[in-house]
């Protein structure tokens, strides 16, 4: 008997036991009542039931995942095939916006300058590698009603000018450029004058350059400087961009000004081409009538 009370198969008999005087204990200090042997038993098995449940729907879950994984594999490629034609749909969608978009710009122009004649829209191909002064091909070419030496514009500005036209792409040379001059004038005096004409150090801040400013000039920051016209290349009174700031040229005998461009000819995405507007070919027609007039005379 006394190696059985030592024995460790009576020292984990009388700790279950103890055990079970405990939960006994607790549970009538906790209800207020005595326990019955049914409702002990269901204290004892709660936590072995809880988990058998657990597992159970598990299993359950499981189970019902592979009978039914055709149905669910089917569903999935039905959701699959929705979401695909909803993103077809949105992309359609943002298409039309931006084709919207830019129909609203071509109306802009057309309302602000009735006498210029106008591309349809063109997209922006892409710009020319390694071109610091970000040249750039549109969708539109001499099909379009497009020729060399038009002027490039957005409803916020001018961009620049064609110089390659094909039949149905052309490039675009920007304002960033030193090999575009363009007469421009201040646009709250209408008096002082100078050339846009851009250059490297300018083009890496996106900024063009207003040069052969006479030194007596009334030119501030903010200015906006517009085309002068004189050239009959560019339309008269077209936004080019505002002055950031004034200074001496190099050798110091006119001003010039760093200009912020009114487009951001990096980020363009269609442009519109003026094909033609009033005074374009004035100086062509004037030469021609003079020839058609000496010509009678003779």
């Amino acid at each position: 008997m006394r190696d059985f009370i030592k024995s460790t198969r009576f020292k984990v008999l009388l700790a279950f036991l103890a055990f079970l005087v405990g939960i006994m204990v607790y549970a009538v200090t906790k209800g207020g009542y005595s326990v019955s042997g049914a409702s002990f038993i269901n204290t004892i098995t709660k936590p072995f039931r809880a988990a058998s449940n657990g597992i159970s729907m598990k299993m359950e879950h499981t189970v019902d995942k592979l009978k039914n994984a055709d149905s669910y594999f089917e569903e999935n490629e039905k959701l699959r095939k929705q979401i695909g034609e909803l993103n077809a749909q949105l992309t359609e969608y943002d298409a039309i916006k931006a084709e919207v978009e830019e129909l609203r710009k071509f109306v802009t122009i057309k309302q602000d300058h009735e006498d210029y004649q106008l591309s349809q829209p063109c997209k922006v191909l892409g710009y020319v590698t390694n071109d610091p002064f970000k040249s750039f091909t549109i969708d539109k070419g001499s099909e379009d009603g497009i020729l060399t030496y038009c002027p490039v514009v957005t409803s916020e500005g001018l961009v620049g000018i064609t110089v390659e036209v094909s039949k149905h792409v052309s490039t675009v040379r920007t304002i960033l450029s030193p090999d575009l001059s363009v007469a421009a004038v201040a646009s709250a005096s209408n008096a002082d004058q100078g050339i846009i004409e851009g250059n490297v150090l300018s083009s890496e801040n996106g900024h063009t350059k207003l040069v052969h400013v006479p030194k007596k000039n009334k030119l501030k920051r903010g200015d906006l400087m517009i085309t002068a016209g004189s050239s009959g290349i560019f339309p008269k009174d077209y936004p080019i961009g505002t002055i950031i700031e004034t200074g001496f040229d190099s050798n110091g005998l006119s001003v010039c000004a760093e200009i912020q461009p009114c487009v951001d000819v990096a980020r363009l995405t269609s442009v519109i081409v003026i094909t033609d507007f009033s005074g374009k070919h004035q100086d062509e027609e004037e030469e021609e009538a003079e020839e058609e007039a000496e010509e009678d005379e003779d």
